[in-house]
């Protein structure tokens, strides 16, 4: 950690079970969070736990900015489940139903509407050069086993569509596909079983967290890699491990929401964060 603060407040936040440690870093110059710190607060036995950890810090773009991590410590250019609770918490902390979020994605839009967080997740990347991948490659129907589907979201994800998504071998080939050569910089693993024109059951894998019980930016992928494939429309309604998400690829972009819970704040002790550096 850099920085000298004895003690350092977070909250705890999740988004249909896609869990996150949110610290608000607004008023630190620099930011506060590092590989080292992010992996032990992702410890789940020694730390807190996380699928990913969200850092807040002040802007000259946006109304703020922000940065994701990953539970084993390496950086994260998306997290859409993430960025509609950090949206959530400071629009309720503003009094105001938009903001604007500067994230490695660009900047991207909240909106509340009718109680519900939407978040832009930006219009999504389908070069094989952004996604990225190794090579010029179909990226509708990959050259790998069951022919999965390719799609940037700000991070890259590889879509199976399967006939039962509970099903899926997602403990055992997520982490084979996530480090296929394919994909230079790993990839998030998704399983989808198409249940309604309108509907899909997805099943994650996390590039450097694992199973997650959602994924927002996976949602976005899922939905718009059905949609190319001629399974679904632009909106679909995707029920995760953990909850409902719902998407809808408008010009403008990529929108997903879906439930949003503030668990508790606490703030880590100097003996936790000395021994985290």
């Amino acid at each position: 950690m850099s920085g000298s603060s004895p003690s350092l407040p977070f909250a705890k936040m999740h988004g249909a079970g896609n869990d996150f440690v949110i610290i608000d870093s607004r008023r630190r110059a620099g930011g506060v969070v590092t590989a080292a710190l992010a992996r032990a607060i992702g410890d789940r036995h020694r730390g807190v736990g996380f699928d990913q950890l969200a850092e807040l810090r002040a802007s000259d773009a946006a109304d703020l900015d922000l940065d994701f991590w990953n539970a084993d410590g390496s950086r994260a250019g998306a997290c859409g489940n993430a960025t509609r609770c950090v949206a959530a918490r400071v629009m309720a902390e503003l009094g105001r139903d938009s903001l604007r979020l500067r994230t490695a994605r660009g900047v991207l839009l909240a909106e509340r509407r009718d109680g519900q967080v939407w978040v832009n997740m930006g219009a999504p990347i389908l070069d094989w050069r952004g996604v990225p991948l190794a090579r010029d490659v179909d990226l509708d129907h990959l050259p790998l086993p069951e022919a999965p589907a390719a799609v940037g979201m700000g991070n890259p994800h590889c879509i199976h569509f399967v006939a039962d998504a509970d099903a899926a071998p997602v403990a055992t080939r997520g982490p084979q596909v996530e480090h296929d050569p394919l994909f230079p910089e790993a990839t998030n693993v998704e399983f989808a079983a198409r249940i309604a024109p309108d509907h899909l059951r997805l099943r994650v894998w996390e590039r450097g967290t694992g199973i997650t019980l959602a994924c927002g930016s996976g949602a976005c992928a899922t939905a718009v890699a059905a949609h190319r494939r001629g399974l679904t429309g632009r909106r679909v309604r995707i029920d995760a491990d953990g909850g409902r998400l719902d998407v809808d690829w408008r010009d403008d972009g990529v929108w997903l929401t879906g439930p949003v819970a503030h668990v508790f704040d606490g703030v880590f002790s100097p003996e936790f964060l000395a021994l985290a550096t």
